[in-house]
């Protein structure tokens, strides 16, 4: 303060925009916004739509099907997937403790939100992945949103999604596919070029179309870290269920913010374990069948 008091005030406060053109700005920002879900919300409901059904199908597979059914296939999966003994056990045992403190549906609706979501991103993020590897354009102008998407609080990503969607299911399920699919879409791009140049100038050499390339020997060589991507999508999926329980996501992230809320110590916690429990499974099979996919490739290509 004694330094501005010989200072003129334009170098001690900051010379900011006024109160009253930021609140204009804002306003105009938001009523524009308002005004195109008044416009356009029922095509937009209507293109969401095919998701509701889908999420609303899968948890009712998962909820209502008889517990052992369910740990079966789900074990018989990781089996298929990891071909492990020891994932495979520790998956019937980490499903067992979770049914055994109660926990069994609200892990059923989380596990169909975050299986919905991966596959979604799955679908989303690589072929904007293969299309960023093949431009350099399209990847100058989508890194930029790709920064946006993983540098903003996950909670910003509820107020848009809840202005336009709503209260729900889906517009949670929305707010956990902009957050997750960012890793699939960097990784894929990534995975693909680094492929070796000197591969792709023998595929070139032998006549390869540029989609036998892509199919043959670019996704191939380029599997381990699009498996890694869909690996930190799952993760980054689990860990904004519980944030997207504030706008209607039930399962074991409504029951965390429960906890939060009631300071419930030992319901935070099991709920916790539930999902570091989904998140272990998914991670370790992922790994494993992303292992095992490469050295198939391997021996097909070798």
């Amino acid at each position: 303060m004694a330094i501005c008091s010989f200072l003129p005030e334009l170098l001690c406060k900051f010379p900011a925009i006024d109160d009253g053109t930021i609140r204009m700005a804002r306003k105009s920002v938001d009523d524009g916004f308002k005004g195109f879900v008044r416009s356009y919300g029922d095509a937009i409901d209507a293109v969401v739509q095919p998701l509701q059904w889908f999420l609303n199908y899968l948890e009712r597979a998962f909820v209502s099907s008889p517990w052992i059914l369910v740990l079966i296939i789900m074990i018989a999966i990781v089996y298929v997937g990891s071909r492990h003994v020891k994932i495979t056990i520790g998956t019937a045992l980490s499903m067992l403790a979770i049914g055994l403190v109660g926990l069994w549906n609200d892990t059923m609706v989380t596990l169909a939100m975050v299986t919905v979501c991966t596959l979604i991103s799955i679908v989303i993020g690589i072929p904007i992945g293969i299309l960023m590897a093949r431009s350099d354009r399209v990847q100058a102008f989508v890194n930029p949103i790709l920064d946006v998407m993983q540098t903003m609080p996950s909670f910003v990503y509820l107020i848009p999604v809840v202005m336009i969607f709503g209260i729900g299911k889906v517009p949670g399920l929305i707010a956990v596919v902009i957050y997750a699919v960012p890793p699939m879409i960097r990784l894929t791009n990534l995975g693909i070029r680094l492929v070796d140049k000197e591969v792709l100038e023998a595929a070139d050499a032998f006549g390869s179309s540029a989609w036998q390339k892509l199919k043959n020997v670019q996704m191939p060589l380029a599997l381990p870290t699009i498996m890694a991507g869909i690996n930190q999508t799952i993760m980054m999926s689990l860990a904004m269920v519980v944030v997207a329980s504030m706008i209607g996501v039930g399962g074991l992230g409504k029951n965390v913010l429960q906890a939060i809320a009631n300071q419930f110590f030992t319901v935070g916690f099991l709920n916790g374990f539930a999902l570091v429990g989904i998140a272990i499974i998914f991670d370790r099979t992922s790994q494993a069948f992303g292992r095992r996919l490469q050295k198939h490739s391997e021996v097909i290509h070798g």
